[in-house]
């Protein structure tokens, strides 16, 4: 069968076996209950996963001709969902601890990673994550403040996950290969952090200030809150800062107290 890449899909498969094991090993998944695979492509990941004999490998995957592959090549070894994984429930996976691989379409990696942090008992549905990305969205996600790439992504990425660097990989170790560098990231959630009502607030509260990054916060700060002063006073907010010099915990912290003001 001869297979079309799908530029819409966003597909490059992964074909380079160093990267393959890298991402295997750090996984660490020998004999454990529950693997999630997204976006296996024709299953080159999948092939070595299932090596590490896991108890149960599922793949979400949204394109009917890989699912067709993935069939025939793997037997009945593994589950296979034929469905778009920004509309998947994961209802069933809720409190199953899972390892989630994925080498996500690049054009909604973020939109998916999202997803996940806004799940409630994150850490009960997944133990660890390791997904690849654009380098550039990479770099965005593990920003630290003070820095050009330090924004929304990374305050939400970083409110519910620890993240680590695993290394960039070139865009060879891809067919078709891409124009860009990707990057490996590993997640892993959070036992203890700031409990919000909900994340829409912490999108919305980050999206005002860093929709004029430039623009001091005391301007931000005015339209969130009537007694933006008293504010900046109690989380020791110095009103000339852009909006990348505050930290993650200032952010987490003005939207509680905005919660209490809705």
């Amino acid at each position: 069968m001869t297979l079309y890449f799908k530029k819409s899909l966003g597909q490059n498969f992964l074909i380079d076996k160093k990267i393959i094991n890298l991402i295997t090993e750090i996984g660490n998944i020998e004999h454990e209950d529950s693997i999630l695979e997204v976006g296996p492509g024709d299953g080159s990941l999948t092939k070595r996963l299932l090596e590490k004999d896991p108890k149960n490998l599922t793949v979400i995957e949204k394109d009917k001709r890989l699912v067709d592959i993935l069939r025939e090549k793997f037997d009945g070894k593994i589950t296979i969902v034929n469905e778009d994984m920004m509309n998947f429930d994961y209802g069933d996976f809720r409190q199953k601890n899972l390892i989630i691989f994925g080498n996500l379409p690049y054009n909604i990696s973020t939109q998916i990673l999202a997803k996940w942090i806004k799940m409630k008992n994150l850490d009960k549905f997944c133990k660890k994550f390791v997904l690849m990305f654009q380098k550039e969205v990479a770099d965005r996600i593990i920003a630290k403040t003070n820095t050009k790439n330090y924004g929304r992504l990374a305050i939400l990425s970083q409110w519910k996950m620890n993240i680590e660097k695993v290394t960039d990989i070139e865009p060879n170790s891809f067919n078709p290969s891409p124009k860009v560098r990707s990057t490996l990231l590993t997640f892993v959630p959070k036992k203890k952090y700031l409990k919000l009502k909900d994340p829409k607030n912490l999108e919305h509260i980050t999206n005002i200030f860093f929709s004029q990054r430039r623009k001091m916060v005391g301007k931000p700060l005015k339209i969130l809150f009537t007694n933006f002063k008293e504010i900046s006073n109690e989380l020791s907010i110095d009103l000339k800062l852009r909006p990348q010099n505050l930290d993650y915990e200032t952010y987490y912290k003005i939207c509680e107290i905005y919660e209490t003001s809705i």
